[in-house]
């Protein structure tokens, strides 16, 4: 699924100093090169493995006619997801900063479209994928805990609003989770792959209740199937950022990415072997929770409930990391766009970009009501965020070949290999999966276009303002 780029908060003041310190701090500051190859794998694999594996995986069936076709989809995503994260390792490589694809797109594109960009994470991409991981939560909640009678059919959706109530909080407060503690947490979730491999592997002497019989898609839609199966891998751009910090400057991230990309790869055809060869891939695509659905029948009740407590940890840690990150750089972008703002205060006594955090709660909180409303949830966050994501991944591949012509002299310790074919390859399976996105003409899909337009009419309406400002002066 899409995360934050955990470099994104370098860009803020540091805690308890006043705004002006942090751009001051960040003007001469560098990433440095300090990480190891089984450091970096680890990073790599804890950015994309998240809570969508445990959500993502009956979308896909639902487009499929076969388990073949799914295993197929899901080892298509990682291969194409290596093809990026290698596109996104030359530009890091040789434009390093903590900005990661925002400082890309601005340096290819000019500045109006890098603060495009941080529009789009602010009201779309960061706040979408926090209300889709509040329906993660939700849902599984919901699994062990029937909250319908008092809640109604919103139940979900109350569950995710309140998480996100209860983290804006503790964000306020200055209370975030550690790095310690979110590695222990991605750690978690590793182990509960594997229990899920486990599972299936132990289920053949048991007495199982017959699948479901299969009913898949009468015409595979590879495009729909796509769009879920990136969402899951999303995580490899921000990886990807890493070569700006890797020893090895020209192999330690290629490394990296192999083998990180490799493993959550493995990983996520041994989860989804598991569901098709228990629940059939009919029962996962008509599953809610197919992770603990599976453990339910394998072990019993008490499985099931620890499967459900991996995932709301899992979908509660990318949620608090979110909201750590993606609130420091809007506020590092409306610094740059206009000092006054109100989203550009540091509120130094707490260490937090205070009105961001609220303004990217808000945002979040409006997008949950309307995944209710929709009575899409979790499906209707994919198709809110998937065409505005993946315009910019598009755009951030076509980079390679803009900045190899417009700065030809600068160095690269990292070259994409088979240039320029691997960029336009990747490019074009980008626009592939923008176009299935749109083509469905879904309301979540409209609504996030909007959303993106809306931002820029704001930069155009800046711009003329601020034009007519330094004309009368």
């Amino acid at each position: 699924m899409t995360v934050p780029d955990p470099a994104a908060s370098s860009s803020s003041a540091p805690r308890g100093a006043p705004a002006s310190a942090g751009v001051e701090a960040v003007a001469g500051a560098q990433p440095r090169r300090i990480l190891d190859v089984k450091h970096a794998v680890a990073l790599c694999v804890g950015m994309v493995v998240g809570a969508g594996i445990f959500k993502t995986s009956p979308m896909v069936a639902q487009a499929l006619s076969s388990p073949w076709e799914l295993y197929i989809a899901w080892a298509l995503g990682g291969v194409l997801s290596v093809m990026g994260g290698l596109c996104f390792a030359e530009l890091a490589a040789a434009f390093p900063d903590a900005g990661g694809d925002y400082h890309f797109l601005r340096r290819a594109y000019g500045h109006r479209l890098g603060f495009l960009f941080a529009w789009s994470r602010f009201a779309v991409i960061h706040t979408g994928s926090m209300a889709l991981l509040g329906f993660v939560f939700g849902d599984y909640l919901a699994q062990v805990v029937d909250l319908s009678p008092w809640l109604g059919p919103y139940a979900s959706a109350w569950m995710a609003g309140g998480l996100i109530v209860l983290l804006t909080g503790l964000n306020l407060l200055g209370v975030q989770v550690g790095l310690g503690t979110q590695l222990g947490l991605t750690s978690l979730v590793l182990a509960g792959l594997v229990l899920l491999g486990l599972g299936a592997g132990v289920q053949q002497g048991l007495e199982l209740p017959p699948a479901m019989p299969h009913t898949g898609a009468a015409v595979p839609d590879w495009g729909l199937a796509m769009v879920f199966v990136f969402l899951a891998y999303g995580g490899w751009s921000d990886a990807a950022t890493l070569s700006a910090e890797m020893k090895d400057e020209r192999r330690g991230i290629v490394r990296a990415l192999l083998i990180g990309l490799g493993l959550v790869l493995g990983l996520y055809l041994l989860a989804n072997w598991a569901y098709v060869r228990v629940l059939g891939l009919s029962g996962l695509a008509a599953s809610p929770a197919p992770a603990a659905d599976l453990m339910r029948i394998v072990f019993g009740r008490g499985a099931e409930l620890l499967m459900v407590g991996v995932v709301t940890l899992t979908a509660l840690s990318v949620m608090n990391a979110i909201l750590i990150a993606g609130p420091r750089t809007t506020y590092a972008a409306a610094r740059d766009l206009a000092a006054e703002w109100h989203l550009a205060r540091w509120n130094g006594r707490r260490g937090t970009p205070s009105a961001a955090v609220v303004a990217t709660s808000a945002v979040a909180l409006v997008l949950v009501a309307f995944g209710a409303v929709t009575r899409g949830g979790f499906s209707t966050m994919v198709d809110y965020l998937s065409p505005v994501y993946w315009f910019f991944i598009t755009l951030s591949g076509l980079a390679v070949i803009v900045l190899r012509r417009k700065e030809p002299e600068r160095l690269r310790p990292f070259r994409v290999p088979l240039y320029p074919v691997l960029p336009l390859v990747f490019s074009a399976c980008s626009a592939y999966v923008l176009w299935s996105s749109l083509i469905y003409v879904k309301a979540g899909a409209i609504v996030g276009v909007v959303v993106l337009a809306v931002g820029a009419l704001m930069l155009w309406g800046h711009g003329r303002w601020a034009s007519a400002r330094a004309a009368r002066r």
